[in-house]
């Protein structure tokens, strides 16, 4: 009888092993226990805002969102949505950065910080993909254009909403530098279409340029790769009259010197040689 009741035991515990995993599976895992639970949006705020300063992007997020569905309507989830699209842009999280912004001008169009939330939008779409490093062509070739126009739609509507913005002059230098980005990436792909004799979409890239970006530091270029493309299709008129935008223009530029060499109908080589 001793040994029976243990072999017993070990055949009913073996049989109740697999319901016991079974339960488990059906009701989950222990629920994890909110630290949060009871605490008033103040404590929730001030607590994330700390996570902000440490500089533990996640555990921040977690009480802002926390705050944000506990307490939506409170001045403090208010706040706490600003500071979840800052969190993310710190976690260099573009995606999620713009998504918490929209969101956030979509909740509050009226709210006194809402130039902020077009800024950070800006932001994260400026800062991806290592915009802010000195480009060359081949980084310039390697970005993503809409992402930056992402940025400077954000930007523009900042400063043309909010020209008093604290968030203005900052804004409109950042602006400067993407159309001068986009613009050079234009004329680098012009370039590889005159490389590879596709004369029209060399133009068509460099005329983008001239009519979206009349402002910018590649004008210049682009008149240029104009004239050498109208001169292989033989649009003789077309050439002159954009030869005398050059002239009026850029009086020093070589192609206007007479310092590019007719013979070997490249002249919009010796721009690449600049690089």
């Amino acid at each position: 009888m001793n040994r029976i009741l243990p072999l017993l035991c070990k055949t009913i515990a073996a049989l109740l092993l697999p319901l016991i995993l079974t339960s488990c599976a059906i009701f989950g895992d222990p629920t994890e226990l909110d630290e949060t639970k009871g605490w008033q949006a103040d404590r929730i705020y001030a607590e994330g805002e700390q996570k902000m300063i440490d500089k533990d992007y996640d555990a921040a997020l977690k009480y802002f969102q926390i705050l944000d569905s506990r307490f939506p309507n409170g001045k403090y989830a208010t706040q706490a949505q600003l500071e979840i699209a800052y969190a993310y842009y710190k976690k260099q999280d573009p995606v999620s950065t713009v998504a918490a912004a929209d969101r956030f001008i979509k909740l509050h169009p009226n709210h006194p910080n809402i130039d902020y939330a077009y800024y950070i939008k800006g932001l994260a779409s400026f800062n991806e993909r290592g915009v802010l490093e000195k480009y060359t062509a081949q980084e310039i070739s390697d970005r993503d254009p809409k992402t930056l126009k992402v940025s400077f739609a954000a930007l523009k509507e900042l400063v043309d909403r909010y020209p008093k913005s604290r968030y203005y002059n900052d804004a409109t230098q950042r602006m400067i530098y993407l159309v001068n980005t986009l613009a050079q990436h234009e004329l680098h792909v012009a370039r590889y279409y005159m490389k590879r004799t596709a004369y029209l979409a060399a133009l068509n890239r460099a005329k983008y340029v001239l009519e979206y970006y009349p402002n910018s530091s590649s004008v210049e270029e682009a008149l240029v790769i104009s004239i050498s493309a109208y001169d292989y299709m033989d649009l003789n008129d077309l050439k002159a009259d954009t030869l005398r935008i050059l002239q009026t223009n850029y009086p020093q530029n070589p192609m206007v010197l007479g310092k590019v060499s007719n013979d070997e109908r490249v002249w919009w080589k010796f721009w690449e040689s600049l690089y």
